[in-house]
């Protein structure tokens, strides 16, 4: 089975991931899937997803050391005592001291990564460097393909696709400010975010039951990067994304409404838990991502599963959440291109 390696974005690091439920994912995108389609759309419902999620994360860890350890996980960036952190879930769904813990950048024009995540980034722009349509998901059935006028307003945009695995924090922060401006779900499947499970399925993300949130950022006080959709895609052991913006720590949370005015960096949602998927789409011209995300998609020298199911050269960057992605571009030119400082 070939493994799955990926850049550690503060180190430069090559690293092996360990996959979690790697056989029974193979076993399930390349078995039943193509022996038993029925067996295969019960297993990725939400029925199914619930009842894995419930089996895996409710369970008391009795081995907790030892398990926090095998995940990575650091317990000293946790507001809440070791103690109370008991079962998977309560892990998965832990709240950090962000403000001390993922620092930010201040720059007004500067986009922020919006999870603890792997992340590639991508055009729907054939001139585009990074030209990738269509290998992750449809933008337009992503959208949901009723709605044309923001079909209209993202093509030929870019976007980045941000993997979280079991193990990470599962908040998921906003990458700009702006006003919401559209804020809606779609339903769908629970496919698994395994990368051999995304270059099984074609345009798997776009399949799966998803949050979308339009945000205008050519407002006052915005990051002025036009608009923004960010679409929180569930997973395999998925329950349910959360709304939970809150404008200090985590007190408060509120649900997202359209008119509401987002801050940049804030607590904005939370998965509950597993794996699951966001994705930030750009209009044409509007971003430049950071250089070293563009460098190190690019390396052949990186045993990458997205390399080999799409045939060329695709390698994920672990970035922490509200680290630089990339900054508004000042003048709107054809594609986006990696920033130089």
């Amino acid at each position: 089975m070939m493994q799955h390696q990926y850049i550690e974005r503060a180190s430069g690091r090559i690293v092996t991931e360990r996959l979690f439920g790697d056989r029974m994912v193979q076993l399930l995108y390349h078995g039943l899937r193509e022996n038993n389609a029925a067996l295969f759309r019960m297993l990725t419902s939400s029925w199914s997803s619930q009842i894995l999620g419930l089996v895996n994360f409710d369970r008391p860890v009795l081995f907790k050391r030892a398990f926090l350890a095998d995940c990575g996980i650091d317990l000293s960036e946790c507001l809440d005592p070791p103690e109370q952190l008991d079962t998977p879930r309560k892990i998965f769904e832990r709240k950090i001291r962000y403000r001390e813990c993922r620092l930010m950048p201040d720059d007004r024009d500067v986009v922020l990564s919006p999870a603890d995540a792997r992340v590639l980034v991508g055009s729907f722009l054939e001139t585009s460097m990074i030209f990738l349509k269509e290998k992750f998901f449809s933008f337009e059935e992503l959208l949901g393909n009723d709605n044309t006028v923001w079909h209209d307003a993202f093509a030929g945009g870019d976007f980045a696709v941000f993997r979280l695995t079991p193990d990470k924090y599962h908040y998921n922060h906003t990458p700009v400010s702006g006003q919401v401006i559209d804020f809606y779900a779609i339903d769908g499947a629970y496919h698994s975010c395994n990368p051999s499970a995304v270059v099984a399925v074609a345009t798997p993300y776009s399949k799966n039951k998803r949050v979308v949130t339009i945000i205008d950022t050519d407002v006052p006080q915005g990051t002025g990067v036009g608009l923004v959709a960010m679409v929180e895609v569930v997973a395999l052991m998925i329950g349910d994304i959360v709304q939970a913006y809150s404008t200090e720590g985590y007190d408060a949370p509120q649900q997202i409404e359209k008119g509401m005015f987002l801050h940049k960096g804030q607590p904005k949602s939370l998965y509950r838990p597993g794996s699951s998927t966001d994705i930030l789409i750009f209009q044409q011209g509007r971003i430049d991502f950071a250089a070293d995300i563009y460098y190190n998609m690019r390396r052949t020298n990186v045993s990458s599963r997205f390399t080999k199911g799409f045939h060329k050269p695709l390698v994920e960057t672990d970035i922490r959440v509200r680290s630089l992605l990339g900054r508004a571009r000042k003048t709107s030119t054809t594609g986006a291109q990696p920033l130089t400082a």
